[in-house]
């Protein structure tokens, strides 16, 4: 089996992330987030540096899965750790700082977000991304292709409810910064509308 290589991105105060290499196209994202001393992974991918990273930042308290159909390697690294390993908690996270939002329930799609209040991070990890194959011309932050047609009310709701400073995906790097929550609110509302474009920005991207 080949050994996945990272690069770690999104490091932030209470934080970091990492972006599994292969296959480059996913883009896959994982998470490493402390509070009180304590580190909740966020649907890891492992890989030959994650251990030594996770551990500089501190204890692990739990691994948690956000969407139901990526299992990636939550329960290796929750076995790891001897943590929990929290499967879409829709019913929340005790012990966490984190409120669990329900973004879909529909057979083959179970997901869920997490929102920290305290440091204002969204994290979303499929309904929403930032890799190239989420977004349409001039998009920095886009819903998932399979959404843009059927928004989820509880994206609608994150938009105009919430005010992230940072918003962590499962594919891409994350966005940062005092202008994230008109991202977020510009990602939604545009999402059907700007479903045309999207098509026409990915056919011209394939012919590169």
């Amino acid at each position: 089996m080949t050994e996945v290589k990272i690069r770690i991105c999104d490091e932030t105060g209470f934080g970091f992330g990492w972006i599994a290499a292969e296959p480059a196209l996913l883009e896959r994202a994982s998470h490493a987030l402390r509070a009180d001393g304590r580190v909740w992974l966020v649907d890891p991918v492992d890989g030959p540096e994650v251990d030594a990273h996770v551990r500089a930042l501190g204890e692990p308290a739990g691994v948690v899965q956000l969407i139901d159909r990526h299992d990636r390697d939550c329960a290796v690294l929750a076995e790891r750790y001897g943590v929990p390993h929290h499967r879409v908690p829709l019913d929340g996270l005790p012990g966490s700082p984190f409120e669990v939002i329900r973004v879909l329930d529909v057979p083959g799609w179970h997901e869920a977000a997490l929102w920290w209040r305290d440091e204002r991070v969204l994290v979303c990890t499929e309904a929403l991304g930032t890799t190239a194959y989420f977004l349409g011309p001039g998009e920095r932050l886009s819903v998932h292709p399979f959404l843009r047609l059927y928004q989820p009310k509880a994206l609608r709701e994150i938009a105009r409810t919430l005010s992230p400073r940072h918003v962590l995906v499962g594919h891409g790097e994350g966005i940062h910064g005092d202008d994230v929550a008109p991202a977020v609110s510009a990602a939604v509302r545009s999402a059907r509308r700007g479903a045309p474009r999207w098509i026409g920005h990915q056919l011209r991207r394939r012919r590169r």
